[in-house]
């Protein structure tokens, strides 16, 4: 295929506004800034110290988002890349960390799942009235979906409903092949080709279908990455849940941009539990082969796979927390 002309940027920032971990002993290391302890002047009441309150701590969950910062010439311009499992959660963490969500000039989400979407509805409310605002998602997102765990009644993982996102005045895009934002700086992978032998999928994940009801749905084919071109340096991949798989995903973004050098990986690798965790040696070696000078794995990664990719790649391993910034 042709590859994509991905614009190199000079720099990009890339700030975790919610994961599912806090950790405020964290120290800036790299390319990593972390919170403050003293960050910020918002408090709350607490009755049980002597002061009376206490600093307003940054909200984990098991949900992701991240905000980029990108900047071209004199202009900054940031995309919010999806917004937690709760209503509330992204927006108190920005207003703890003073950004503005009317600072955002666009949406990318990575996938349906409501890990990812739901704090569209806190977001909407704080920008106040119609958000007219661009989201740009892959036309499978709205999917009924549920996890089939045999010996086990199915758990539905609730929609995201299209005419209460279109009702707030978002502008929805839709698109399966890749696409540009910031006049070709940042890149939304689309669907992602699927292309190791490993990473075959999810295989209790299931969608619903009008025509035939549940039916097996492994491949999660919304899942979608957010990719930057960073000069001299080389790429920057951001994935949400990374259900393609994060090998894959690697991948396409050097098959689609033609850029081979890996600068950063971050986000969600989805290598938690009995299902994936046989596929993390495999990987991790994958991972280390592309040499990448930054590995961030942070929400569903999980535990064992995170060890194992710091063990692998310890110069390049960072850990993430809520509230820290990424300057790449």
């Amino acid at each position: 295929m042709t590859t994509i002309p991905l614009e190199s940027i000079e720099s990009v920032t890339i700030t975790m506004l919610m994961d599912n971990s806090s950790d405020m002993l964290l120290q800036s290391h790299g390319p990593a800034i972390r919170p403050s302890l003293s960050r910020g002047s918002a408090k709350v009441a607490a009755r049980f110290l002597e002061t009376g309150e206490v600093g307003d701590s940054l909200i984990a969950e098991h949900g992701f988002s991240a905000l980029v910062t990108v900047t071209k010439g004199e202009e900054t311009h940031r995309i919010l890349f999806d917004a937690g499992i709760s209503p509330n959660g992204v927006v108190e963490n920005m207003r703890r960390l003073d950004l503005s969500p009317k600072d955002i000039d666009a949406m990318v989400m990575s996938h349906g799942h409501l890990d990812h979407t739901v704090g569209l509805d806190g977001l909407t409310v704080a920008l106040g009235g119609s958000v007219k605002m661009p989201v740009m998602i892959h036309p499978e997102f709205w999917s009924r979906r549920r996890i089939a765990i045999p010996g086990r009644s199915p758990s539905e993982l609730p929609a995201t409903s299209k005419s209460a996102l279109v009702g707030a005045g978002f502008e929805i895009i839709e698109d399966r092949q890749p696409s540009f934002l910031l006049d070709g700086s940042v890149l939304v992978t689309g669907e992602v080709d699927r292309t190791t032998e490993f990473e075959t999928g999810f295989p209790i994940h299931q969608a619903f279908h009008d025509e035939g009801g549940w039916r097996p749905d492994p491949l999660i084919l919304d899942d979608q990455a957010v990719i930057l071109n960073v000069r001299d340096k080389g790429l920057v991949v951001l994935t949400g849940c990374g259900h393609a798989g994060i090998v894959n995903i690697v991948r396409y973004a050097r098959k689609l941009t033609g850029e081979n050098k890996v600068y950063a990986v971050l986000g969600g690798f989805h290598l938690s539990g009995p299902t994936f965790e046989p596929i993390i040696p495999a990987t991790t070696k994958a991972l280390a082969d592309f040499a990448p000078k930054y590995v961030v794995p942070a929400h569903c990664t999980g535990f064992k796979a995170v060890h194992a990719l710091a063990a692998a790649m310890p110069d390049a391993f960072i850990q993430n927390s809520v509230g820290t910034t990424f300057e790449f």
